[in-house]
């Protein structure tokens, strides 16, 4: 009884294995090197996500991962580029939700469908913002903030490191939310818009934290608020939206890891599980924080239910402010 029992036990091991190991091709990947497209110049924060992402990987599998910046409309060149490549894990892109849930739907035809032509991997890290302003502009917090804003409706202009990008759609988000009317300028990138509300320009600015804060503790910007859901390990002394007693309303610049639609799910899963050892080994995670952001890696089923639901939120304000993108 006891050997038919130890049969059947061992029966059981064979066919759990059999049905939990990755097919050979995902055992045996990558044989050659791997490419991560990134649609924004270098030296920008998904740019620096992106080599941080490359360089473990590269460690952990023994083979050169590259990254290549595709520059353009948004950053929808290289995601397009990557739609349109073998869903083999040898081109993969990194991008924030400027080029997958913001642009395409501001554009007159939609360049790609992102819930059908990208496979999700992971959201790697997201980086909540700050609103910092020009030091003689007259609010001292998020509250008199909106309270100047709606007292001088289409009067307050707010700069922007480009259209679609996460500081422009933060303003536009609250102004759907908060029945605000301001004026957009947009900038070539962020450097240029933070110089022109530092000489007064423009009165204010939605900014990445590491891009921001140092302006901030170096007088030549003050912060009113951040948008993330507790206070930026980068920003202790600058309190949350929610911390306002105005709104709760959190936003955050994110950057997702994606391959071409029709991947292997095993393929899947032996990427996200190679990379979130990876980012568990040596300073990674560190190196990470220094970028203003914060470690997620989200498995790839919850990962997809968040990108519907920002693809859902991001449109409802693309069409809110009738945003358009030619």
């Amino acid at each position: 009884m006891d050997r038919i029992l130890r049969l059947i036990a061992l029966s059981l091991v064979a066919i759990w294995a059999a049905f939990s190991a990755p097919p050979a091709a995902a055992q045996a990947f990558p044989d050659k090197p791997v490419r991560i497209l990134v649609g924004f110049a270098p030296g920008g924060v998904t740019d620096l996500v992106a080599r941080l992402v490359a360089q473990q990987l590269s460690q952990a599998w023994g083979q050169s991962v590259v990254v290549e910046n595709r520059t353009g409309a948004s950053g929808t060149i290289a995601a397009g580029e990557v739609v349109r490549a073998k869903p083999d894990g040898y081109t993969l892109l990194i991008s924030p939700q400027t080029a997958i849930a913001v642009a395409p739907q501001m554009m007159p035809k939609l360049p790609y469908d992102v819930l059908r032509e990208l496979t999700p991997i992971t959201l790697v890290a997201s980086s909540p913002l700050v609103l910092v302003a020009n030091p003689a502009f007259p609010a001292d917090n998020f509250a008199q903030y909106v309270a100047h804003v709606r007292a001088n409706p289409g009067k307050v202009s707010f700069a922007s490191g480009g259209l679609g990008s996460s500081p422009h759609m933060t303003q536009e988000l609250l102004n759907m939310e908060l029945g605000l009317k301001m004026v957009h300028v947009p900038y070539r990138g962020e450097a240029p818009a933070i110089a022109d509300v530092m000489g007064g320009q423009v009165p204010v600015l939605f900014a990445n934290i590491p891009v921001g804060m140092p302006q901030v503790d170096g007088g030549k910007l003050k912060a009113l608020v951040t948008t993330g859901s507790n206070r930026s390990p980068q920003a202790k002394n600058v309190p949350t939206i929610k911390e306002s007693g105005v709104a709760d309303i959190q936003t955050a610049t994110w950057n997702g890891f994606y391959a071409p639609a029709g991947m292997d799910p095993a393929l899947v899963r032996k990427i996200h599980q190679d990379l979130s050892k990876a980012m568990a080994k040596g300073d990674a995670r560190e190196r990470l924080l220094a970028t203003g952001s914060e470690l997620v890696l989200s498995e790839p089923a919850d990962f997809a239910k968040f990108l519907q639901s920002e693809v859902k939120r991001w449109g409802s304000v693309v069409r809110a402010g009738n945003l358009k993108m030619n």
